[in-house]
């Protein structure tokens, strides 16, 4: 079983980055996914989540992520994305995702997202 995120990187203020976490060893749709978010300064918080895909597939988000971070499936591809866009200095940070079901739970390594000019 295994979370392999990718696709962050330094951008701007105002750009873009979309992270992908691929799952392995289990089907990605049958479980809860979700992308937190850590700085040194600040405990791990949640960003985005989309329930698992028999339950409906509802998302949620972070007030301060609203309307700018998208979570989405690719269920073919047992992948889950973040689309974020506007992005902000205060969007720094390494960004994990979760699979979670039935009280298991898997995390991935993390990605590091740093927005700067």
């Amino acid at each position: 079983v295994q979370l392999v995120e990718s696709g962050g990187g330094s951008v701007q203020p105002g750009g873009s980055l979309r992270l992908s976490c691929a799952a392995s060893g289990f089907t990605s749709s049958n479980y809860g996914m979700s992308w937190y978010r850590q700085t040194p300064e600040k405990e791990r918080e949640l960003v985005a989540a989309a329930a698992s895909t028999s339950a409906g597939g509802t998302t949620n988000y972070a007030r301060s992520v609203k309307g700018r971070f998208t979570i989405s499936r690719d269920n073919a591809k047992n992948t889950v994305y973040l689309q974020m866009n506007s992005l902000k200095p205060e969007d720094t940070a390494v960004y994990y995702c979760r699979a979670h079901r039935f009280g298991h739970e898997y995390w991935g390594q993390g990605t590091q997202v740093t927005v700067s000019s």
